[in-house]
């Protein structure tokens, strides 16, 4: 996922003023622009030295003279040295560009709250009445261990910290809330997908997941392989490239998948219990739409990820996460909490995407 360059080229305050309300060194945008005005300077020396070049090579056609011809031909392969360095230099500012760039996140929605960080998360509605107990409630890394459905010890010696197995009713409950999810959005109008967990390099950067979070990723080095570490990857894969007749708008789908995620940026965080294990199921929802339906969508969306909640009984709180808290990708955000546990699953939304085919997209995803 990539800003369109156009943003910077026409809006650059508009840019500017989105990383300044991230918290983020806005002087990027005079990199870009400064980059871009020099790929563009290029091309325009590059294509008028080819085009003296071409005309050059005609009259040499043309010429009797041999000594003239000679003198023609020599000028021409210092030209096409010239040309050589210039679509070097070219090749060079292009990749500058695109590295900038794939490391600036989206421009936050207006209505985003201001905020460094979760704490600064604002509570929307609380649906539901927390539960009261005439006893201590045990975590539950507590209570899985004591009625044998968790397994950490075994996850522990089969791959390391942050794995581990579940068993008996906690794998049958497990399978069972897979199911349940993927057969509730069906009935929401979500349509089914069961892609690849391993994708390579490129839908991993049409995701927005590369560069950024590159060290939060697996990787198969010998055949350049990456494990997914979220539905949301593949599905945005699937039409990569592609041009999306309006007609077919908007686009439900549904997925689930293994995630696979090394979970290094939450060093010393949440890290008890299978919370920030390196492997984890999600189902994911997931939409495709035009621009200005996107706001429509993602309340259909947030509406349906309610249900879901409802579902399963749970109180919940709907969340609008301030702009210290968006992902990489996302133009807004809104978090579904259940109970007390602001950090629960979220609903990251309004990934506002300029996909090379030209066709915009909005994405969301459901934990």
């Amino acid at each position: 996922m990539m800003l369109d360059i156009k943003l910077f080229r026409e809006t650059p305050e508009l840019v500017r003023e989105g990383l300044a309300r991230r918290q983020m060194d806005a002087a990027v945008v005079d990199e870009v622009v400064a980059l871009d005005e020099q790929r563009r300077r290029l091309i325009l020396d590059v294509e008028a030295k080819k085009a003296e070049r071409n005309a050059v090579s005609k009259e040499i056609g043309r010429m009797k003279s041999k000594e003239e011809r000679e003198a023609k031909i020599s000028a021409m392969r210092l030209l096409g040295d010239e040309i050589s360095a210039l679509d070097e230099s070219l090749k060079q500012t292009e990749s500058n560009l695109y590295d900038v760039m794939a490391g600036i996140p989206n421009i936050p929605d207006a209505d985003v709250p201001l905020g460094p960080d979760d704490k600064h998360n604002v509570v929307l509605r609380t649906i539901g009445k927390p539960k009261q107990f005439d006893f201590e409630p045990k975590a539950h890394w507590d209570l899985g261990t004591d009625l044998n459905i968790i397994d950490f010890e075994a996850g522990v010696k089969l791959s390391g910290t942050r794995f581990y197995v579940l068993k008996g009713a906690g794998a049958r409950l497990e399978r069972a809330l897979i199911f349940w999810m993927l057969d509730l959005h069906i009935r929401q109008g979500y349509k089914e997908f069961y892609p690849p967990w391993m994708v390579r390099e490129e839908v991993m950067f049409a995701s927005g997941q590369l560069p950024k979070f590159a060290d939060n990723l697996y990787r198969d080095h010998q055949e350049d392989f990456w494990w997914v570490p979220t539905a949301e990857v593949p599905l945005t894969g699937m039409l990569m490239g592609e041009i999306i007749d309006e007609s077919a708008l908007p686009m439900n789908l549904t997925a689930y998948t293994a995630c696979f995620r090394r979970e290094k940026m939450s060093a010393g965080r949440d890290v008890r219990g299978i919370k920030r294990g390196h492997q984890f199921d999600k189902v994911e929802m997931y939409k495709y739409c035009l621009p200005e339906n996107a706001e429509q969508e993602l309340e259909n969306m947030v509406a349906d990820a309610c249900a879901t909640c409802e579902g399963l009984g749970l109180t919940y709180r709907v969340l609008k996460q301030c702009t210290g808290d968006l992902s990489f990708g996302s133009h807004k955000t809104y978090g579904l909490a259940a109970d007390a546990d602001c950090r629960a699953r979220k609903l990251p939304a309004g990934r506002w995407q300029h996909p090379r085919a030209g066709s915009a997209q909005t994405a969301y995803g459901w934990d």
